[in-house]
């Protein structure tokens, strides 16, 4: 039984929930900053709603991946879990889970819209960020297998740190679909890092990803672009004149450089074998999740300082 349970628990791969945390309070910590009262029910109501749809997303990939990770051997940060190619009886319990948690997603964000007296907007925003989760591999539509799955994985740049600044404010404004702009962009980093170390297994089992397409070397090309964007992108944000002039973006802009010294040094190099292309990738996943923990500790750090 107790093995049982760290298997179920290894599934969800619950490592990769600390990602949508960083994101949700970004969005939690700018609506401060913008005067919405901070919350610690609303706060940790709102993310509990978010990490329910976060683990229905790894339920429900390691379902509806299984024929093609059967060819893919799990790296830290991708390959799914692997616990289904080793204990298949537990397919048919990985997607009663996961249409469970989306259920439980769902009908939360309703009690919370009730509670707080917010738009039915919340709940619909909820809705479509459980679309995406059970639509990312699901079919018919099944975005990751028809080129569409870096587009949804992108989006969660705006729909993580949306969540939380929807939690926080009651609203969504043009400040922070700006902000999310050079969170995007890194989202995008992140995704197409955890695709590269799966590219064979991934084209053998009917993926059509952009680097199962393009190759390797394009995914380390569009690594560096996507640092350069990023780098640019948050270094332009003040002249926007949309947010509060004590946050520091040219901090924001100066630890951006770490994937793009990354993306750089992996397009120069040119791995292209599966080995040392999973090393470069992990360091590049892993810059994405540096940067979103420095931008965090900033903005905390800001709103102390008004204190």
């Amino acid at each position: 039984m107790y093995l049982d349970m760290l298997k179920i628990i290894k599934l969800g791969r619950p490592q990769f929930l600390f990602g949508g945390f960083l994101l949700f309070t970004m969005g939690a910590l700018l609506a401060v900053l913008f005067n919405a009262p901070f919350s610690s029910d609303k706060f940790i109501f709102g993310y509990f709603i978010l990490a329910l749809a976060h683990l229905a997303l790894h339920y429900s990939n390691d379902y509806f991946d299984m024929n093609a990770d059967q060819f893919i051997k799990p790296t830290p940060i991708s390959g799914g879990s692997g616990i289904l190619i080793e204990n298949p009886n537990l397919r048919q319990f990985s997607k009663k889970f996961a249409i469970t948690l989306i259920f439980l997603s769902i009908t939360f964000a309703a009690i919370f819209t009730i509670i707080y007296s917010y738009t039915l907007w919340f709940l619909l925003y909820v809705i479509l960020g459980n679309y995406l989760v059970w639509f990312y591999s699901a079919p018919p539509v099944a975005l990751a297998y028809r080129g569409f799955g870096e587009i949804s994985n992108g989006m969660n740049g705006i729909l993580l740190s949306g969540m939380g600044y929807f939690t926080m404010m009651g609203s969504l404004d043009l400040a922070l679909i700006i902000f999310a702009i050079p969170l995007t962009f890194l989202q995008f980093i992140f995704t197409i890092g955890v695709e590269i170390p799966d590219m064979e297994g991934d084209k053998l089992g009917g993926k059509i990803t952009w680097i199962v397409s393009r190759g390797r070397s394009f995914g380390f090309k569009l690594i560096a672009i996507l640092g350069a964007l990023a780098v640019v992108s948050f270094f332009l944000l003040p002249f926007t004149n949309l947010f509060p002039s004590n946050i520091n973006f040219r901090f924001f802009a100066l630890i951006s450089l770490i994937p793009l010294t990354l993306g750089i040094i992996g397009l120069f190099k040119k791995q292209l074998n599966r080995d040392s292309a999973t090393k470069m990738a992990i360091m590049d996943v892993a810059s994405v999740f540096v940067v979103a923990m420095l931008i965090d500790l900033c903005l905390v750090n800001t709103l102390f300082s008004e204190i």
